[in-house]
Formats: structure tokens, sequence, C-alpha cells
């Protein structure tokens, strides 16, 4: 059996029952997309039963094609990492660290370190694109670096290409991950490169993250343990830092990610497992409160998904989740923390509902039973529903 899991991020399906905890009561990232558009075209995932998943939002189909149901999440957080970890059969307990500020003696120590003067800008929870609009000027008349966060585990570093190269951000951020760790120990530092001029300034596609490896055994690396590989689309290679990942391919944008998918599925015989992540949803759309272009780059994934299953061979499983939740209708532009879809098609998949999971590990035991090994630490099988 070959898996492939697209990582639709973001695509949160309602609150989760702690959410108010997070500041979250009301998060519904696919029902007020739906709202906010008067409606969304996305007859094929509808067809896959999207609209049927407990309360949804969506239209609902008689018979769906696919099994169907959502997921909690046991990790108490709602970023990438986690998210993703949890996935693949990894819970995260304690979790990330999250902050308001970082401290002024890690600040300190990190631009000694990168030979630059104490000279930076922001240090606070904020939108990737409001604080370079608010300091991008400062930043290219002084070169200090622009660092924020948000309410996720993140330490985020944003530069003007032409001011800051990409190889010193890049650099910058390696050193941060250094120092990052114990008690500063947060899930990801990422590279937030920008362009252009004052009043129009644009963040570019060379974003890097920085993960730490995974406090524990994973999915992928069982399938490697097992001599059965994993294809990496999209920033999966650096959530995981590279482990259990064999094969890469690093992708700029949706429809790159979905055409590498595509393109995998069709040719890639070696690989048992191809992991997607499609970013646009969440970074472009979520972060900067835009349910309209959040809504179209939704129908954009819909009508690739017909070649997407038409690439299936026989005996493949799909399987279309999420992350977390970034609700674009939120007062905030943070992750919110929701039940995320699942939604598992193939030719000898049973179109059953699968009710709501305890833990996105259940993807993890599922992929692992499907294979033959058994149990798979975390997490619930789900195969035995379906097959």
């Amino acid at each position: 059996m070959r898996t492939c899991i697209i990582v639709l991020d973001s695509v949160g399906i309602g609150e989760l029952p702690d959410a108010a905890e997070y500041g979250d009561v009301g998060a519904h990232t696919l029902g007020n997309i739906y709202q906010a558009c008067g409606g969304l075209n996305l007859p094929n995932l509808y067809a896959l039963g999207l609209g049927n998943i407990e309360n949804s939002r969506l239209p609902k189909v008689a018979i769906p094609t696919a099994a169907y149901g959502r997921m909690a999440q046991l990790t108490r957080a709602k970023d990438t990492t986690s998210g993703h970890w949890e996935m693949m059969g990894l819970v995260v307990d304690p979790p990330f660290k999250t902050f308001e500020n970082f401290p002024d003696e890690m600040l300190r120590e990190w631009l000694r370190r990168a030979n630059m003067p104490y000279n930076l800008l922001g240090n606070y929870p904020a939108s990737g694109t409001a604080i370079i609009d608010k300091y991008g000027e400062e930043h290219i008349k002084t070169g200090a670096p622009i660092v924020y966060t948000s309410a996720d585990s993140v330490f985020q570093v944003a530069a003007h290409q032409d001011i800051i190269p990409l190889p010193q951000l890049y650099k910058l951020c390696e050193i941060a991950r250094e120092l990052l760790v114990g008690d500063l120990l947060v899930g990801r530092v990422i590279a937030r490169p920008f362009t252009g001029t004052p009043g129009a300034f644009k963040r570019t596609e060379n974003r890097k993250d920085y993960a730490i490896p995974p406090i524990g055994t994973t999915l992928l690396d069982a399938l490697e343990a097992r001599g059965k590989y994993t294809l990496g689309i999209g920033k999966i290679e650096d959530i995981f830092c590279g482990r259990g990942v064999k094969h890469v391919k690093h992708t700029k944008n949706n429809a790159d990610g979905t055409t590498a998918t595509i393109d995998a599925l069709k040719n890639n015989n070696e690989d048992t497992l191809i992991f997607t992540n499609l970013v646009d949803f969440d970074m472009k759309y979520g972060h900067r409160n835009n349910p309209e272009g959040y809504g179209q780059a939704l129908e954009a994934f819909d009508a690739k998904l017909p070649e997407i299953l038409a690439a299936l061979r026989p005996n493949d499983m799909l399987i279309l989740t999420a992350d977390h939740g970034c609700d674009p209708t939120t007062a905030t532009t943070d992750h919110t923390r929701e039940y995320v879809p699942l939604l598992v098609y193939g030719e000898n998949i049973k179109p059953v509902g699968l009710g709501t999971r305890a833990s996105f590990a259940d993807v993890a035991a599922s992929v692992y039973d499907g294979l033959g090994f058994g149990r798979f630490g975390v997490g619930e099988s789900f195969m035995g529903m379906v097959q």
C-alpha cells in the first residue's frame, strides 16, 4: 500500500472544546470562509464528503466517495510543527514555548554571534505583513533585523533581501536556532525575506524554516527503519529536520506542490509515503485575514483534485487533512485551535463515517497498520473501518 498525505495547511473545521483557553472561541476556518464568501465552489471535495463531516457547515452529499471525519489534537498547541509531528505519531508534552517577547540577553548573544550591533526592530507578536509595513523603511535605513513572534511557538526574522542578503539572513536564523533551546525552546525559527519599497513591500517565496529534530520516534522514522521511504513535498523536510525523509521536493506555492504531488503519484515507485504540505492557505491568506483569497485557493485546489485522484494506483490511499486552523475572519492573524478534517480515499477504501478522532496520531497509526506492521505508539487505526 502506498499512501499520499496532503496537508491543507491551516484548513480547520471548527473550534476544539478547549478553544477558549487559546482565545479562539467561534473559530471555524472552513465554515467562516464559506459564510464570508457567500459559498465555495468545491464540488470535488464535497463529493468526497467534506460537508458530511460533523459541524462542517458545508454542503452535504447523499453518498460520499471517501471515508470522512475530523480529528482533535492531543498536543496543547496550535502550531505547524506540533500538528505535523502529532500526525506522524508524536505528541509534544509539554508543548513548545510561546513568548510575548524574547529575552534581551538572548537577543544580545544572537547578534554578537552574528557580528552585528545590538540593534533590532519589533520583538513582539505581530502579523508578518503588518510588521514589515511598520518597520521596513527603518530597517532599510539602519540594517537592523525585524524580529517578531505570534501566539504560536516561533521566532521570525524579517529582512529586505537587498539589505540583509539571503545567505546572511539564513545564517542569522541558524544562530537563533542554536540559542532557542532549553527554557527558550521554540518550535521553529523562520526566515522571512521581503523586497520592495515603503508602501509596497512584498514577502518573497524564499522563506526558510528551522525546526528541531523530532523529540521521539515518528512514523517517518519507523518506515525508514523498515526500508520504506518517504518523499517530502513542500516544507515537510524542514518540519522534521530531514529525519525519515529520504527524498525531498521543495516547492514555492500550492500550485507547485500540487503539481509535484501528481507527478510523484504517477512516477514514484520507491516511496511508500508521499507527504505534501500546501502552505499558501495559511501563509498567504489565513495570517493575512483574507477569506476571499483563502476561498479562491481552496477552489483552485479543488479544481486540481480530479488529477490527483486519477493519478492514484489501485492500492493507493489518499489522506486529506490539516495541521491546525487559521481562521481569516477572526480579530487576530494567529493560528486557531480547531479540529481538522479527515478525508480518506482509495479504490479499496470504504466511504464510511470516521466520526471524531481523538488525535491527529490516528493518521500514523492507520498508515502503519495498513502496511501490515500492527500498532504504532499513540493513536488508533481507522483501517478496520475502511477496509
